[in-house]
């Protein structure tokens, strides 16, 4: 059982910045992958951003030079810095481990970008 901490999300306006964490425990080994998708409604989920053990980040083509991911191996948490938001950035972000061929998601946090 793996366990997921996602404080972070909420309402911002258009230009502005949030920052998310996600901090993974319980019965996780050999951790691939951390990251963030998202799912706004109506509309299939998302990669926003991973981190690979080869150091390896793969943004989304939509948030490149916007947000930026972060990792501490060493606590098993992953956190997404989101700069200039925009109203497209709306949605559910949900944290994501894949450890030992599979794959865990978070309950997700809303983030809302609106005037």
């Amino acid at each position: 059982q793996v366990q997921f901490v996602e404080p972070g999300g909420g309402l911002v306006q258009p230009g502005g910045s949030l920052r998310l964490s996600c901090a993974a425990s319980g019965n996780i080994f050999r951790i691939y992958s951390m990251g963030w998708y998202r799912q706004a409604p109506e509309k299939q989920r998302e990669l926003v951003a991973t981190l690979t053990n080869g150091l390896r980040i793969n943004y989304a083509d939509s948030v490149k030079g916007r947000f930026t991911l972060s990792r501490d191996n060493a606590k098993n948490t992953v956190d997404l810095q989101m700069n200039s938001l925009k109203p497209e950035d709306t949605a559910v972000y949900y944290c994501n481990v894949v450890a030992g061929g599979k794959g865990y998601w978070g309950q997700g946090t809303q983030v809302t970008v609106s005037s």
